[in-house]
């Protein structure tokens, strides 16, 4: 005869109360650990290691010196240059076109809804659709972006955008910028609706001016969300490698490569997973450090 709650001892009661949290988290947890700390541990003890993919039986531990060669090697600082550039530049760039674009779908007009709907789409495309995309614009033969520059005689003559090293990143960095400023937007149009409207109306009637009212008023009342926006994106386009692959391939020479698209090329075009690793988990840490720092220097403004 099976027991019902009421019957079993208060004990066990109390017991299954606080099992079935962690047996019902159980199955995330250990996903988790399976697609994302176990590939971690896994990178980590490649670094220590020489290990390369096409000499499988020549594992050797080699203990800190895939990362003392990380220090040595001209192209790292290179590609460490490009990654503070790319993150620097990207976010700013992403959070103030998706204030200003939240800020106008937050007016009221006759198609906000459709236009709402439009400004997800550069989000919701692949990567590998957009980069193809703005190849296309940025080609210098037939691309718009010249066709238009010229014909409002911006420019005398084409330019090769994704094959000049001084204007590649920077390319490639407006591309990014498209792609992800309508999560910007979208994030700060639902902490701009959350303002109650009766703070500028009282505003109003005090006499502040519509920048007062910004800076007073809906600033502050966005910060929690531009806070966390911030932080998520940096972590993304920090990692991100896909549009420069696309689009560059981290090309002409070493001008558009990232840290993580150096380690990628490293482990995937030289086979070099020990090396290629080490690079990953320096990425990681500096990363981790940017992220503390970050938000310590968050965490004290707000106090």
């Amino acid at each position: 005869m099976t027991m019902t709650a009421p019957d079993m001892p208060a004990g066990r009661v109390a017991l299954a109360k606080r099992v079935l949290p962690y047996a019902l988290l159980s199955p995330a947890v250990l996903v988790t650990l399976a697609i994302v700390f176990f590939p971690m541990i896994q990178a980590a003890w490649m670094s220590l290691h020489d290990y390369v993919l096409w000499k499988p039986k020549a594992i050797t531990f080699v203990g800190l010196k895939n990362f003392i060669a990380a220090f040595q090697d001209e192209v790292f600082w290179i590609s460490l240059k490009h990654t503070v550039i790319w993150i620097g530049i990207t976010i700013p760039a992403q959070m103030l076109l998706g204030l200003a674009t939240a800020m106008l779908l937050n007016q009221e007009f006759s198609w906000r809804p459709l236009a709402r709907a439009l400004i997800i789409i550069p989000w919701a495309l692949p990567s590998v659709v957009i980069g193809l995309m703005w190849v296309w614009i940025y080609d210098s033969n037939y691309g718009v972006l010249n066709d238009f520059l010229l014909r409002i005689d911006v420019i005398k003559q084409s330019i090769p955008w994704l094959a000049d090293p001084d204007t590649a990143l920077y390319a490639i960095i407006l591309t990014l910028t498209w792609q992800g400023f309508p999560f910007f937007a979208v994030m700060i149009l639902a902490g701009l609706q959350s303002i109650p409207k009766s703070y500028y109306e009282a505003a109003s009637i005090d006499g502040a001016s519509k920048f007062r009212q910004f800076w007073h008023i809906t600033l502050p009342g966005i910060s929690g969300v531009l806070v966390t926006a911030v932080l998520l994106r940096t972590i993304w386009v920090a990692n991100s490698i896909d549009v420069i692959y696309v689009m560059t391939g981290g090309g002409p020479g070493y001008s558009t490569y990232t840290l993580p698209l150096y380690a990628f090329i490293k482990a995937r075009t030289n086979l070099d997973f020990g090396y290629g690793s080490a690079l990953a988990v320096l990425f990681t840490i500096m990363l981790l450090g940017l992220v503390i720092v970050y938000l310590r220097k968050v965490g004290g403004d707000n106090k």
